[in-house]
């Protein structure tokens, strides 16, 4: 059980490619998503974005949320909370903010980002410690990263073409990889609606059962939305469902 809210946002997050300062999400789109963990009803996570200014700059705030709920909650107390800011010209990140309590691990951190000077300042309010993580390239916090997708142009992807990225979490950049294993159609509790299934690589051992373990589904629409994700964990399985959204730029089309 351990990290399943953190599961879907780096999930989600996995999705992120070269974008553009065009942005196919608007402020006030919320997200919400069930979480099973096997046939346990584990909890909620869920995604809004807000527009706000940042060091004299318009950047959209996003807020990333998961909880436990039930018969989960009962032995594994989850509370976390994950909040971004990234400049909606350049769609950098300037602030990622991490705030997560499981099972009795916590961690209450600020990073702070300096794209100039390719430096990441991370400020461990629960430790009291302040220190600097030096990063190349262009990097994106884990949410920030989501969004930074949304306006991709995905007519052109095809079944076997490869995606690779950088994604700055905890205290340094990982590198990602992901496949396009093609196009499908999904049942869902709103209907049916054709998407993008992708498998993101992730590092097998304390989480996953296996490099291979994570597949997902996004809308393949100009959304790009998640619309489930599922992953088999070193004990059980995983699934995560859109449940409810709300105020997003494109209308999401499901049919009977």
């Amino acid at each position: 059980m351990k990290k399943i809210f953190l599961f879907l946002i780096v999930s989600v997050t996995l999705m992120s490619f070269m974008g553009s300062s065009s942005h196919n999400f608007k402020s006030g789109e919320y997200l919400q998503y069930r979480i099973h963990y096997g046939l346990l009803n584990a909890g909620f996570a869920s995604l809004e974005i807000k527009s706000t200014t940042h060091d004299g700059r318009p950047h959209f705030h996003v807020i990333g949320e998961g909880s436990s709920s039930g018969a989960v909650r009962a032995f594994y107390k989850v509370d976390d909370r994950y909040e971004s800011f990234f400049d909606q010209e350049t769609n950098k990140p300037s602030k990622f903010i991490r705030n997560i309590s499981e099972g009795g691990y916590t961690r209450d951190q600020i990073f702070t980002f300096d794209h100039d000077k390719k430096v990441v300042r991370i400020n461990d309010r629960k430790e009291q410690k302040i220190s600097y993580k030096e990063f190349e390239g262009n990097v994106q916090d884990l949410l920030s990263a989501f969004y930074y997708l949304r306006s991709y142009d995905t007519d052109n992807l095809k079944t076997g073409d490869f995606i690779n990225l950088n994604i700055f979490m905890t205290d340094d950049t990982y590198r990602f990889r992901l496949k396009i294993l093609g196009r499908e159609t999904m049942n869902t509790r709103f209907g049916k609606i054709k998407t993008i299934k992708i498998r993101p690589y992730v590092q097998s051992g304390r989480v996953f059962k296996e490099s291979e373990s994570v597949t997902m589904w996004v809308s393949d629409d100009k959304n790009h939305i998640p619309i489930q994700i599922k992953a088999e964990l070193t004990v059980g399985s995983l699934k995560a469902d859109l449940h409810s959204y709300k105020n997003n730029k494109y209308t999401l089309h499901f049919t009977k």
